[in-house]
């Protein structure tokens, strides 16, 4: 097993949800690597947790990353988190991403959870995508 390409990975991630036209007309600049301290953008996405698992194979080393992005929001109702999770989502499944260090085989959408948080005031997403890389 390698978990060598997992900081290689977020970053790849973090720069395609940053330079993505159609999130940044949803939420401007406001994707963070952790939530900010101080005062919150309306609506904003964060990168979260991570579990990883071997796979690596006669090819040599791999893992499967399952990652979490969330999407946080004052809007009321979910219509406009799910607007920003969607743009999430069509920002990263099957990107062609590149990575500093070994090779995306693939990046796929798996689950989410929407939720009201906060006594109602928060609505949150929380998308995990799952992602196969190689370490060559």
């Amino acid at each position: 097993m390698s978990y060598a390409v997992s900081a290689a990975l977020q970053e790849a991630v973090f720069q395609k949800l940053i330079s993505d036209i159609t999130l940044s007309g949803l939420i401007g600049p406001a994707v963070f690597d952790a939530e900010p301290s101080g005062a919150l953008p309306a609506s904003y996405v964060t990168l979260g947790g991570e579990r990883v698992r071997d796979r690596s194979d006669i090819t040599g080393a791999g893992a499967l990353h399952e990652f979490d992005i969330s999407v946080v929001t004052e809007a009321d109702g979910f219509f406009v988190a799910k607007r920003i999770a969607a743009a999430v989502s069509d920002a990263l499944v099957d990107a062609e991403l590149t990575l500093s260090r070994g090779r995306l085989v693939y990046l796929h959408f798996y689950r989410a959870k929407a939720a009201r948080v906060e006594k109602a005031r928060i609505r949150r997403i929380d998308l995990i995508f799952r992602a196969r890389v190689q370490d060559n």
